[in-house]
């Protein structure tokens, strides 16, 4: 038996809850791991709360990221003892995810945990930082260099704005951050913006173009604001797309692309392939300051998740949310 947020559809309603779980129902898999650390994502709380569609079948576990030790595995690469990484690959939607103790999983979704970070650092990470990684590779990609400009970073308390941020200052590039909560710019500062701007400038619809300003930028947001930052982007910048906490609409025209040339590059983390996420996590453990990941980071037991849940959607968790399930 272990321990694990499990939830539940049936006559009864939606519901989850901490339950003991039976090794016997855990699904299929050819690696099972003893989960040490999982997080809590914007995609978890809709999942746990039942305020998006987000499980595709029940009952399930929720949690798109986990760290842990191979207690048994039948693939080549892992054998008992190696610590390794998940990200994605629908755990938590369609098959058992990391908020829990135990995890059956298809070895081909794990990377081994890099050297460099301890497995509650790499949760701090999670999801939201390795998305983040993918938008500044995206830049580097569309040949987005620190001379170019500056870059705007939309939730940037949140994780992934969090992690964009401060690989961005390090790496030499001037960070604009946007944030809905005037509390926390000295937060986002902290971890090298220049400047923070109210979301307030953003969400609302605007003109299809408005002043040229940002060379790229990253957004986690979508609908009004995703529109506006790329209204906003100069010419030839480059704009990543990762997110839809603000909707997932996109009411633009084609104005910046066909006369600024602007870019938009969407990034997903969940189906991305393999050798894309070694890259991530190899420059995660080069660009990323130790240091300010422990200004990103809060830990919570397993216990707690639920309740956490309903604040981060209600946007009032900062930074990134580590869950130890075994406390």
């Amino acid at each position: 038996m272990f321990k694990g947020i499990l939830i539940e559809k049936d006559e009864a309603g939606y519901r989850a809850a901490v339950r003991d779980i039976d090794d016997a129902q855990l699904p299929e898999g050819d690696v099972t791991v003893r989960v040490s650390h999982s997080t809590l994502n914007y995609k978890d709380a809709l999942a746990i709360t039942g305020k998006g569609p987000v499980v595709r079948k029940f009952p399930m576990v929720p949690g798109v990221d986990l760290v842990g030790t191979v207690e048994a595995s039948s693939h080549s690469a892992y054998k008992p003892g190696d610590s390794v990484v998940l990200n994605g690959w629908g755990v938590g939607e369609v098959h058992w995810g990391g908020l829990a103790q135990k995890a059956r999983l298809n070895g081909e979704w794990l990377v081994p945990l890099p050297a460099q970070f301890t497995p509650q650092q790499a949760m701090a990470i999670g999801t939201a930082g390795y998305t983040a990684m993918l938008c500044v590779l995206a830049l580097e990609r569309h040949g987005v260099t620190p001379d170019k400009g500056e870059i705007l970073v939309t939730g940037a308390a949140g994780g992934v704005g969090s992690v964009a941020v401060s690989v961005l200052s390090k790496l030499g590039y001037t960070v604009v951050g946007v944030s809905g909560r005037p509390e926390e710019s000295d937060y986002v500062k902290s971890l090298g913006a220049s400047e923070v701007l109210d979301r307030s400038l953003f969400s609302s619809a605007g003109k299809p173009l408005g002043r040229e300003r940002w060379a790229g930028a990253v957004d986690v947001v979508g609908s009004h604001t995703l529109a506006n930052v790329c209204a906003t982007t100069s010419y030839r910048g480059v704009v990543t797309a990762c997110g839809l906490a603000g909707g997932m609409d996109f009411p633009s025209s084609v104005a910046p692309f066909i006369l600024r040339g602007v870019t938009l590059a969407g990034v997903d983390s969940v189906m991305c392939p393999r050798p894309d996420r070694l890259v991530a996590w190899q420059r995660l453990g080069q660009d990323l300051d130790l240091a300010k990941l422990g200004l990103i980071t809060n830990e919570i037991g397993l216990g707690e998740a639920i309740a956490v849940a309903s604040q981060l959607l209600e946007g009032k968790v900062r930074g990134r949310v580590v869950v130890d399930v075994n406390r």
